[in-house]
């Protein structure tokens, strides 16, 4: 089953971006655990407002105007995956949610027998950049003052949903 979410998950990012291209995108959840959870994909909602304005006049001027605000609302999820390590619901440009997880990575330059896995690195922040290539989405993050200091980690895709 995995399996096919992945090849759908593939099959339907292809759609978005272009090899090696990135993509802005904005974290809706996120949960962290070494050991075994449930995750399941949230609701949410995003809006956008236009406004116009007419003003005529001479000397004095007379102003109206008007707002429109349009916008959609996506309820949770009946989908739900059983992981470890972070797991992250990325919202993509077209309205889409992006599952993405990452486990404990193994190091071999490590020692002991615990030594060697280390904690997959995460984003504090909401708005991020992933490069998306085949099933894996590399995640970046700005962690200095100016912004121009990245941090990365790779992620699987766990499936893609629509809005």
């Amino acid at each position: 089953m995995r399996f096919i979410r992945t090849i759908i998950a593939t099959l339907l990012l292809t759609g978005i971006c272009f090899a090696a291209e990135k993509v802005n995108v904005k974290v809706v959840n996120r949960r962290t655990s070494e050991t075994g959870y449930n995750y399941t994909v949230p609701g949410h909602s995003t809006s956008t407002s236009n406004a116009n304005v007419n003003c005529y006049g001479s000397t004095s001027v007379s102003c109206s105007g008007t707002s429109r605000t349009s916008g959609y609302t996506t309820a949770p999820r009946d989908v739900s995956y059983s992981v470890t390590g972070a797991t992250f619901s990325l919202l993509l440009p077209d309205g889409r949610v992006a599952v993405v997880n990452c486990v404990s990575k193994f190091a071999e330059r490590m020692a002991g027998p615990a030594g060697n896995h280390r904690s997959c690195r995460v984003p504090l922040v909401n708005d991020i950049q992933v490069e998306f290539k085949g099933s894996k989405a590399k995640l970046f993050w700005p962690v200095s003052v100016d912004g121009k200091k990245l941090e990365s980690e790779t992620y699987k895709i766990l499936s893609v949903l629509d809005k």
